[in-house]
């Protein structure tokens, strides 16, 4: 037994001898090992940084490519919601009417015309400025060897200057009387416009200018401004002048090369402070000589002036309407031109009274009656002549219109309407229409 202890105790010895120098150099791998970990431990975590650096830019980038991608999808759909917007506010309008008639006491001279076709658009730039525009028609053919007219009837741009205040220049329609400033088959009654709203006023009439309008709180909306005039040089002395059947009507220039030497003016005023209610009236004046050469009436001056009211509170519409004209420093003139046919008037005028009844409704149809009786005179005076060269008053016109329009909707009439003349019974007549408007 103390043999074999002894032996045990000599390994343990040996093995302790041997195992103590080893030591350190254990312990020194480890640590060589551990410290090469480290540095690949290290060097992943750089790797992973720069990686993850390298993932961020792309997705800063996918995102930059993405806000961009939206903010042009953005843009395209603005610019198309603009144009969207744009072009729901041009709006096409239009009017027209055929017509038949036939004389009474000479069916001969029966005739049917395709008497207007009006084409027009309004383009609204911006929420307070538009354009409005209006192409016309007359009698369906143009040309040189026919009767047809083709005329722009208004061309201008007009701008909300408050939110009561209006703006205009270009080519409008003067406000004088009810059928000039609406004047589409569907706003007035009777086939043809009355003879005091054509003859005396002249329809339709514009002018080139500037004007202004006003809406005020109690109902009144005052209109006013300046624009191109008549001119008298214009005038046709011959038999077959329109200067007969409306003296203004054969002067207005229409916008076409106007002589604007001498402008005039205009203020028009409308009260519609109780409801059903309207009247007013309208004053245009200014120069028509231009002072053209060797001219015999250089001091001559246009003036129209027209009062006018509408009672219309539910089915009854009652209408009245007076306006006078007159042409001064005409006798110089018409001495230049002694014996002619058709010599300039000092004044003309004329005036109307209107009933109408909304007899029949049913659905989209009505069915409204109405009488009209219209005195007017296109050569109420003469300036004096010298004795024996002086000039007769031309003879008063009194008109009888007995009439329906038929509605159909808001934008189509239907007329039918008969007119005696007291003064030439040869023109007696019956008239048969269809308008539209929208």
């Amino acid at each position: 037994m103390n043999l074999r202890f002894a032996h045990k105790k000599t390994l343990i010895a040996l093995a302790l001898a041997t195992a103590l120098p080893l030591a350190p150099m254990a312990a020194h791998a480890d640590e060589a090992a551990l410290e090469q970990r480290l540095n690949d431990l290290a060097a992943q975590v750089e790797a992973l940084k720069a990686e993850l650096a390298a993932t961020k830019m792309k997705a800063e980038a996918v995102e930059k490519s993405q806000t961009e991608v939206a903010e042009s999808q953005a843009r395209t759909q603005a610019v198309l919601q603009a144009e969207q917007q744009r072009s729901a506010q041009t709006v096409f309008t239009g009017y027209g009417e055929i017509n038949y008639s036939r004389p009474i006491h000479d069916s001969g001279k029966t005739q049917a015309d395709v008497a207007r076709a009006v084409l027009g658009f309004e383009h609204r730039f911006d929420d307070r400025t538009k354009l409005v525009s209006e192409l016309e028609w007359e009698h369906a053919v143009v040309s040189a060897d026919d009767q047809g007219e083709t005329a722009v009837e208004q061309l201008y741009i007009e701008r909300d200057l408050t939110p009561s205040m209006k703006g205009k220049a270009g080519l409008f329609l003067i406000p004088s009387g009810f059928i000039n400033p609406n004047h589409e088959p569907t706003a007035y009654y009777g086939v043809q416009r009355n003879f005091v709203e054509t003859a005396i006023i002249p329809t339709t009439w514009r002018e080139v200018g500037l004007g202004l309008s006003n809406n005020f709180e109690n109902g009144l909306t005052a209109e006013y401004g300046v624009t191109t005039g008549f001119n008298l040089n214009n005038w046709d002395f011959t038999v077959d002048s329109d200067g007969k059947n409306s003296p203004l009507g054969s002067i207005h220039q229409e916008g076409q090369l106007a002589m604007a030497k001498d402008l005039a003016v205009y203020g028009a005023l409308n009260w519609r402070g109780i409801p059903g209610t309207l009247l007013g009236g309208s004053l245009f004046t200014g120069g028509a000589a231009h002072s053209q050469p060797g001219f015999a009436a250089s001091n001559a001056k246009v003036s129209l002036y027209e009062v006018h009211g509408r009672y219309n509170p539910g089915k009854l519409d009652l209408t009245a309407l007076f306006a006078r004209g007159t042409i001064t420093d005409t006798a110089g003139l018409n001495l230049a031109n002694a014996g002619s046919a058709t010599p300039v008037p000092s004044s003309f005028q004329g005036g109307y009274v209107q009933a109408a009844y909304q007899l029949w409704q049913s659905g989209d149809y009505t069915l409204s009656p109405f009488a009209r009786y219209e005195q007017f005179n296109t050569a109420k005076t003469y300036e004096p002549m010298p004795a024996g060269l002086g000039i007769s008053a031309g003879p008063e016109q009194k008109v009888t219109t007995v009439g329906a329009n038929f509605r159909i909707g808001e934008g189509v009439v239907l007329k039918a309407d008969f007119q005696r003349f007291t003064q030439n019974r040869d023109l007696d007549r019956i008239n048969l229409g269809l308008g539209y408007s929208f």
